[in-house]
């Protein structure tokens, strides 16, 4: 099976990256074992200047449809999934949106206009590729909080639909060797037709969590407790998408696996190991002067990274109190980062201020440590604004976490047909 991929919601490149293993400049410019037949990366906010578009294609090119039209910067909904070179694996990283759905008497089930997970499930449709790799912000799996699990619900009742089995593990990157500590849920999917989903439909749960699973190879957990083992039906049960919508609501774990409709989850405790620390990716050069704090913004750092309560009144009329603890001011340099913003480096609570290697002073950090804490190239977003710098990486995924699952993706494919 030929390693050919296209690469959705693309942003800068960090799925290209981690499946061709580029963090350093030295791996930049080898020849790629992964074959990218086409990719999108449209930022909806930014009509004018499309930064990270600008960025991926400056790294790798562009890429045509069978038309040999350039549709890479257009809005997802207005590309047509037929004309998209065929590929064996999908990957992207797509925002937690509400994805519930509605009968309509002209369509029959409608998803909400803009909810991009309808916009792969079309391409799916379409292109019907044996393997899809997916990554979210790992809330996904409890949204929306008054009904928790029904949107994860009505992907995995669409996947199955379009006849797919599939995977998922929350991974901290920070616990399997990387600088920072985020968080995200990654869905390994495949095809019914693939020699991987009879491997799968034929282990037993207690081996798919402990050794089977793709994410058990590429994270080690400890050996799991089997009758911690939740499963559930989404097909039997449910009649159909809209019944998942009004109906579905299910507590999914860390962890699991969705096989013919029938899913099986548990909490998974990782082996973990040793991370990268603040200290080993700060710059150890001068840096320049706007990123250090200065005396008069001193006191506005203090307070947003202190602990506080505050008196408010709701939309609804009624008083509360808005409280948060306080924040490690400065960071310490012996612990990875905590999960990076879009608003990184801009004056709020979640932006990191250090002690700088050389003065000893309190600034941000710098676009360069931003993009090692992914595990990116230096200076690989140059050419930007620092402020779309901080932004791309905010959005970005750790390369890292990608390399690993394509890895065992490169194994699971050596056992399909040609």
């Amino acid at each position: 099976m030929k390693k050919t991929v296209c690469e959705l919601f693309a942003g800068v490149g960090g799925f290209r990256c981690g499946l061709n293993n580029i963090r350093t400049a030295e791996d930049y410019g080898k020849k790629e074992k992964w074959d990218t037949v086409w990719f999108s990366q449209w930022e909806p906010a930014e009509k004018s200047t499309q930064y990270a578009h600008d960025c991926y294609v400056y790294r790798f090119g562009t890429r045509l449809d069978n038309n040999g039209k350039d549709t890479t910067n257009y809005n997802i909904e207005d590309v047509d999934k037929t004309t998209l070179p065929d590929f064996n694996l999908l990957v992207g990283g797509f925002p937690c949106q509400d994805y519930s759905v509605a009968r309509t008497k002209a369509q029959g089930i409608a998803g909400k206009k803009g909810v991009l997970w309808w916009q792969i499930s079309a391409i799916i449709k379409a292109k019907k590729p044996p393997f899809i790799l997916l990554e979210n912000v790992d809330r996904l799996l409890k949204s929306p909080s008054t009904k928790r699990g029904r949107d994860f619900g009505i992907m995995l009742r669409d996947l199955n639909d379009l006849g797919y089995g599939l995977e998922w593990r929350i991974i901290n990157a920070a616990e399997y060797g990387f600088a920072q500590r985020r968080r995200r849920v990654f869905i390994f999917c495949f095809n019914k037709k693939t020699n991987y989903h009879k491997f799968i439909k034929n282990s037993t749960p207690e081996d798919v969590f402990n050794k089977d699973g793709i994410f058990t190879k590429s994270f080690p957990i400890t050996k799991l407790d089997t009758s911690t083992i939740k499963s559930t039906g989404i097909v039997k049960n449910f009649e159909d998408l809209v019944d998942i919508s009004e109906n579905f609501s299910f507590l999914f774990e860390n962890s699991g696996y969705m096989v013919n409709g029938i899913i099986h989850t548990s909490k998974t405790i990782p082996k973990k190991i040793k991370f990268i620390a603040l200290e080993d990716i700060i710059e150890k050069d001068k840096i320049e002067e706007s990123f250090f704090v200065n005396k008069i913004d001193l006191d506005k750092w203090k307070y947003l990274k202190g602990g506080k309560k505050i008196s408010r009144i709701s939309s609804e009329g009624h008083s509360y109190t808005y409280s948060e603890g306080s924040m490690r001011f400065p960071e310490d340099l012996s612990l990875p980062a905590r999960t990076m913003l879009t608003s990184e480096g801009t004056k709020n609570r979640s932006s990191h201020v250090i002690k700088d290697f050389k003065t000893k002073k309190l600034r941000t950090i710098t676009p360069i440590e931003a993009e090692r804490l992914n595990g990116f190239p230096d200076n690989w977003t140059s050419g930007m604004t620092t402020r779309e710098r901080f932004f791309c990486m905010g959005n970005a995924l750790v390369v890292g976490v990608v390399v690993k699952i394509g890895k065992e993706i490169n194994n699971i494919i050596k056992l399909e047909k040609k």
